[in-house]
Formats: C-alpha cells, structure tokens, sequence
C-alpha cells in the first residue's frame, strides 16, 4: 500500500467547510433505515479481551514530535451520526477507534490501533514471533514497548510478513535488528514474490500512487464531522520512517507447515488475491485461523483508488473457500492483520461464506452484464448486494465500494475500452472540457444551471459538469467553489472512507489550492537497496526523457561486485533496454561498482565524482557516457501534482 504522511494543515481549510446539505440529510437516513443498528456484537468483539489502551492514545518521537494521535478523534463519541457523516461509515469509524494490547487466546495477543494494521504476537517456547510490524519503526516500537509492559520481555525470535504492502512490514526495523536476521537469530518470513511484488508496486509507480493515496486516505484532511473520519481499515497511516528487512526465508508451495520457536504454523499461499504476494496462516495448538487482510469486516477494494495492477476477485474467492474447507472445522478464533476478531466456530464458517460468495457475486454479476454488452459505468449503477450480504456490517463498503469494483472487473476482462469507437481516440480533458463549456453557452450559463441542479440534490451530476468549466477556466472561483460543494455533499454520504475522503479532499484542494509539502525522499534507502537489480534499471528506463535522448546511443556494461552480476544497458531509440547476465565486447564503458555504491548516487548520499575518486566506482572506456546516461534522466519532482484542475503543460 503506497502511501502520504500527514502534515498540519490550516484549521482555515476545514473553516470553509458547508453544512449538511437538506437532500444530504434524507440521503443519509434513508440508507440508514434498514441497517440493523440494533446489534451491536461488533462493538462487544473489538472491545474483547483488552488489557492496556495506547498509552495517552499517541505516539511521539523522542524530540516529541506526535506521529500518532487518536486523541484527533474525540468528536467520534457517541451513536448518533452528524449530519455531515454517513451512519454507517460513523458506525465504522466508531469501531476502529478501539485500540491497545489485546488478549486474543492463550499465547496470542494483538496490538490495534497504533496504525491502520494490527500487529500480532505469539508467544513461542524461545521467544516471540511478531506478524506484520506495522508501517514505520517508531509506531511498531512503541506498540512492542505496550506488550512489554504487560507481558514477559522476551527476545523476538521470526518475524512473518502476511503480504507486500507497507503496513505490514515498513515498522520492522523498530523491532528487530537487521544483524540478527543476518546472524540467524531471527528469521523474516515472507510469502513467495514478497521482495518482487514490493518493488512493482512501490517503485515503477510509486510516486502518483503516493500522491492518489492523499485522497484515498485524507492524511491531508483536517480531522472532524466535517472532515476525515476514518480510513476504513483503520483510522489512518501513522507517520514515521518506514524500512524493510528482506526475508530470510520465503514460502512457496501452496500449503507449507513450519515449526518456530514451538508453535505449529500452516501456511497457505494466497498469491494475487488483496496483494500480488499474500497468505494466510492456521495456527493447529492454538484453534486460530489468520486472514491477514482478504476477509475483513468489510469489503475491499479489487483496485484502490491510489491505483494498483487490478485485483482477481474469482481467485480471492477461490482461496477463502479452500481456508474454509481447510481450516473451518478446527479453528475458534479467526483473526486478520485489521480490525477485530471472530470467536465461535458457527460465526467464524458464517463470516468467511459472506466472505467468499460478496468478491464471487460482484465478479459473476459484473461478467453477466459484460456478456449482455454493458458498459462499466451501467453495470457499476446496476448491481448491488442481494438479500443475505446486503444487511451484513462484515460487507459494507468501507473501504471498497460495489460500484468501482465492478469497474476493476470490467478493466481486468476488457481494459479501459468500453467498446464504443467514441470513446477511443477522445480529446484531452482541458481541450474537452473547453469545447463542451463553448457548446453550453459559456461558464457563467452553465454555471447558472448547476446552481439550479445543485438545489435540487443534483451532486454527482453539478461535479461533473462543473469539472469541465474547471478544466475549462481553472482560474474560475465560481466554478471551483460550487464544484467543492458538490464534492463535499457527496463526501457527506458517502458509506465509504476512501470515497468520504477523495470527496472532501478533492473539495479542500479546489478551494485552497494544492498544499504543497516539504521533499522529501519518494523511496527508502531501505526499498531502494532490496531492488532486484533488474527492477532497478527498469526503474531507471521510466525516468529517461526522450527529448534529452534524442539521436544518441551507447553500450554500457555494468558489474555489480557485491551480487556477483553482470548486465548490459543498450540505449537506442530513445528507449533503455538491459540484459542481465551478459556482457559486451563493444561497449563504449564498462563500470564496476557494488550495487550499494550505485544506491547511494541514486540516493544522492555520494557523487559519481567522489565514488570515483574514493575507488568504489570504476570507469572503464569513455568516461563521458556515464555522465550523459544520467544527464538524460529526469530527477525526482515533487509529487503534489495537479489533480482537480489541468495542471501545468496539459491545458
């Protein structure tokens, strides 16, 4: 999961903020109407087995700096919804409020609510093996430290990654020491692609990804009624320096069973599922079954918004069956690395068949129409969930929503095309937009017109139209604001937390600009330097510029000392390509280096100039191609870039 730390923003921003609108309230309730808010065992779960909260409900450095802070949260205390809230989200965001060190079963303790995931402890007979360590060291640090504080200090013995995205391995520097796992005293556990299913996600696309996880997430939303909730999965994304540590040892048959520190683990491979790299574990002593994060108590997303390759839902669904035929009869507690547990057996068969046939019907229904001929967006307005899931808290949409999974079914079926010849060769936005401004009468008319619609509850339509007078006429205030008022309405009723947050992002950054944070470094040192080699030079050959390129070619041979590899980049055409494993005899430059010294250029830590001087970096042949290679790179930008309005050089 990429994703945007939070950074202060104005108390002004959330200021401009507008009310409930009168046809957001009767949105609001009439959704709520059938929900069952009479029950309330979810609450009674998450509350279960609590032995200590989070110490002042913070985690700060040791300058004080505060990276994590549910006391932003206070206005979530009571049953009754704002009105500028979905019940039902309010519901949710009052769940995930709780928080602490929990006592799951004998041996098995959870410590929720320090970040959006969970990090679990088993108590094993050397020693403690901690799964998912959070997404940045101070947080996982701290919530070891509460562990400690109630249980035997113990020396942590494994570490267990469930799957490849960010809050469930960047804290794991703040519980172990990377020495350790080298000298064998701790093992990292990861499921097969783990290190590669990293590097696709969070490198070749890392930087949009980052910048579309703002809204996904509202890390920039000033907290309150009016503002960013909840997130979903959890509250937010705690702040802090993330890292990684490879994985000393990685699972790759299907179903795997392994004895650490004592304790019996089955492992299951669950590949392509919530992440390209995942699994669930059964722990046979201890009759508990863990999900990681493909059965939570909602539903997820087949693409989230901050954008990812497109999920199989038919798989996913497949995999919770098999945990089901496998693992249901012998477990009493299920567990995920979100959110609370399940107790009981009957609950548990009951939550994982919900489970399994909500990712199978939205996948069948979405093929069913696509076979009739429909379009993304009809399909998307057509299905929702039938009796028996429709009423269920574990399916709603939190986090994911029906309508844009079904359109990440379609895109993994049919692409982005719908089929319709219109639709392939369009105008650009700002072009599109200006011609459709001039075919309405001008922006003060269409304007006009919003303004009349908006009245009537109109939202989704007033934001579609008024983001092409934006797009138009990004300059036109007019325009901007009554195209945030509609964005905030549906903010307001949105049942998810990444749509609430998109929404009252979107709106925020119409009125007040783009808020532009301090650079800082798009990749750790710590990603950066687990590239497999081959990844690192595809990510060089996304940052070269065409124009810089332009008529030129060369050889390079490349040796990397430290890994034992040789490789040859070609430049030709404007287009890097490399082969790994071999070597030219024509190159204009071989260079010989370890591939930590490369990071550390790239990391900008060191100069080519001063790697050369010092020896840890040798040029042999035509010293000028190296210079001109990264002469032709772009070097990282800043990410803040344009969203809601064209952005500079696309008008």
């Amino acid at each position: 999961m990429a994703t945007a730390s939070a950074v202060p923003v104005p108390a002004s921003h959330l200021d401009a903020a507008r009310d409930a609108e009168p046809a957001t309230k009767a949105a609001n309730a009439a959704m709520a109407a059938p929900l069952p808010f009479s029950d309330v065992r979810d609450f009674e779960a998450a509350r279960k087995g609590l032995i200590a909260p989070v110490p002042d409900g913070m985690v700060r450095t040791a300058g004080g700096t505060v990276l994590w802070n549910l006391g932003e949260y206070a206005f979530i205390d009571g049953e009754l919804a704002p009105n500028t809230v979905n019940p039902s989200l309010w519901r949710m965001a009052r769940l995930n409020l709780a928080n602490g060190l929990f006592k799951v079963t004998e041996r098995l303790y959870q410590l929720r609510g320090f970040d959006i995931a969970n990090m679990t402890v088993i108590e094993g007979d050397s020693g403690l093996i901690l799964i998912d360590p959070l997404t940045t060291a101070e947080v996982s640090r701290a919530a070891l430290e509460l562990y400690f504080a109630h249980r035997p200090k113990r020396p942590v013995v494994a570490v267990i990654y469930t799957h490849s995205h960010i809050d469930h391995y960047g804290g794991v520097r703040g519980v172990i020491d990377e020495a350790d796992v080298k000298a064998g005293r701790v093992a990292v556990i990861a499921p097969a692609g783990f290190m590669e299913a990293v590097s696709g996600e969070n490198v070749l696309a890392g930087l949009p990804m980052m910048r579309r996880a703002q809204f996904q997430f509202g890390s920039m939303l000033p907290r309150g009624p009016r503002g960013q909730v909840d997130a979903g999965l959890g509250k937010g994304v705690a702040r802090g320096t993330p890292g990684l540590i490879a994985p000393s040892q990685s699972i790759v048959e299907p179903v795997e069973v392994h004895v650490i520190a004592g304790v019996r683990i089955v492992f299951q491979l669950a590949p392509e599922t919530e992440a390209p790299a995942e699994m669930h574990m059964f722990y046979p002593e201890l009759g508990v079954l863990n999900m990681a994060e493909n059965a939570c108590p909602l539903l997820h997303n087949f693409i989230p918004l901050r954008g990812a390759v497109a999920r199989d839902p038919l798989i996913w669904a497949k995999y919770i069956g098999d945990a089901i035929k496998m693992y249901g009869p012998k477990t009493d507690v299920l567990i995920g690395q979100h959110h609370w547990p399940t107790w009981g057996r009957d609950s548990i068969i009951d939550y994982l068949e919900a489970q399994r046939d909500l990712y199978k019907h939205i996948h069948d229904q979405t093929l069913r129409y696509m076979n009739k001929g429909w379009r993304p967006a009809e399909i998307a307005e057509a299905i929702d969930l039938p009796p028996g899931l429709a009423d269920r808290w574990s399916v709603r949409g939190y986090y994911g929503t029906v309508n844009h999974n079904v359109k990440a079914v379609y895109q993994r079926y049919l692409s982005w095309y719908d089929g319709n010849p219109c639709n392939l060769h369009p105008l650009p936005p700002a072009p599109t937009a200006r011609k459709f401004v001039e075919y309405m009468g001008g922006a003060a008319a269409v304007i006009a017109r919003a303004r009349t619609d908006f009245a009537k509850g109109e939202y989704r339509w007033v934001a579609q139209v008024m983001r092409e007078v934006v797009y138009a006429e990004p300059a036109n205030k007019e325009a901007r604001d009554l195209c945030a008022d509609a964005l905030e309405q549906m903010g307001y009723q949105a049942e998810s937390a990444t749509w609430r947050n998109a929404f009252l992002y979107g709106a925020q950054e119409l009125r007040h600009g783009v808020f532009q944070i301090p650079a800082r470094a798009i990749m750790s040192a710590d990603t950066l330097g687990g590239l497999a080699t081959d990844v690192f030079f595809d990510m060089m050959a996304v940052r070269l510029d065409p124009a810089k390129a332009a008529g030129q070619s060369m050889v390079l041979n490349w040796h990397f000392t430290d890994r034992a590899e040789k490789l040859v980049l070609t430049l030709k055409h404007s287009t890097l390509s490399h082969r790994l494993g071999e070597w030219s005899e024509h190159a204009a430059a071989s260079i010989t280096a370890s591939r930590a010294t490369l990071d550390s250029i790239v990391l900008r830590k060191t100069s080519a100039p001063d790697a050369i001087a010092s020896g840890a970096l040798r040029i042999d042949g035509d010293l000028s191609r190296f210079a001109a290679l990264f002469g032709m790179l772009d070097q990282p930008a800043g990410f803040m870039f344009d969203i809601l309005t064209p952005g500079e050089g696309r008008a």
